[in-house]
């Protein structure tokens, strides 16, 4: 993050981007184009897209899907936010350390399209029969969370299988985090999308934050994105088809929470990355 927060507004806008995303990284890009665009004409100040954005293969997402920063998904996310004005958090694959890996990362770009930084993925989804560690490189966990100020409100970014690490959420908390921010494609299956809504839900309690839960529409994933307030109170829900929803969110009502449930001040604890 660079330069001065903009002032505090009454609420934040923010536009959900439940898209479908396919291999063809030009037809994704295109889809992306017309989000932004709806999120500009609903006045939005923020547009959060899912997790592999560019390029998605419900089998696998390898290194076959990687660019690098200055390719064609961010540089056209950098021209886009210029455009609308509207900033954007999205998911990408990056290259890794050899072509045999790919990094699975999230991208924060500003409504100026300043790039403000990347999120890559610490927890791999080596789980319910994936293998993510077989074509993808973790993030370093001690890399200093990913934050981005929109409208006076601070948001954080984690990614998908990141949900079910309640210390992640924490850490971007501890941070300054008012809002978290998660883009997924997270994989259906047997109880998947009740794991989905009741994880979110229960970051936002635990951190008395926000949640903005936003999920890939398609073949293999749940959609299912969501706005959970931090009382945990679901004020936006989408079902299982591509939508692009917006909402507000009120960091007057935000901070009321937090002054009558002062968990965050109880914590006895803090969270470090393991060695």
């Amino acid at each position: 993050m660079s330069g001065t927060a903009p002032p505090a507004r009454p609420a934040v806008r923010v536009t959900i981007g439940q898209l479908a995303i396919s291999e063809d990284h030009a037809a994704n890009r295109l889809a992306v184009v017309d989000a932004l665009r709806t999120a500009a004409r609903a006045r939005a100040d923020l547009l959060v897209l899912p997790e592999y954005a560019s390029g998605f293969d419900p089998r696998g997402v390898g290194p076959e899907h990687a660019e690098a920063l200055d390719g064609p998904f961010v540089s056209m996310l950098r021209e886009q936010a210029a455009k609308t004005g509207v900033a954007v958090v999205a998911g990408t694959m990056l290259p890794g350390a050899s072509p045999a890996r790919g990094v699975n990362a999230v991208v924060a770009v500003d409504g100026s399209g300043a790039l403000l930084g990347v999120y890559r993925k610490v927890h791999l989804y080596d789980a319910f029969g994936h293998r993510e560690s077989d074509r993808l490189e973790a993030g370093p966990p001690e890399a200093p969370p990913l934050l981005l100020d929109v409208g006076g409100l601070r948001f954080g970014v984690l990614t998908c299988y990141d949900l079910r690490f309640p210390e992640s959420a924490r850490r971007l908390v501890d941070a300054g985090a008012q809002v978290l921010v998660i883009p997924a494609a997270w994989a259906a299956g047997e109880l998947k999308a009740l794991h989905w809504r009741t994880l979110a839900v229960a970051r936002a309690i635990e951190n008395t934050a926000a949640v903005v839960a936003v999920g890939q529409a398609g073949r293999g994933v749940v959609g299912r994105s969501l706005l959970v307030a931090p009382d945990g109170v679901v004020g936006l829900e989408l079902d299982d088809k591509p939508g692009i929803r917006t909402a507000d969110i009120d960091g007057a009502a935000l901070a009321a929470v937090r002054e009558r449930n002062p968990s965050l001040r109880h914590r006895r604890y803090g969270v470090v990355p393991l060695d």
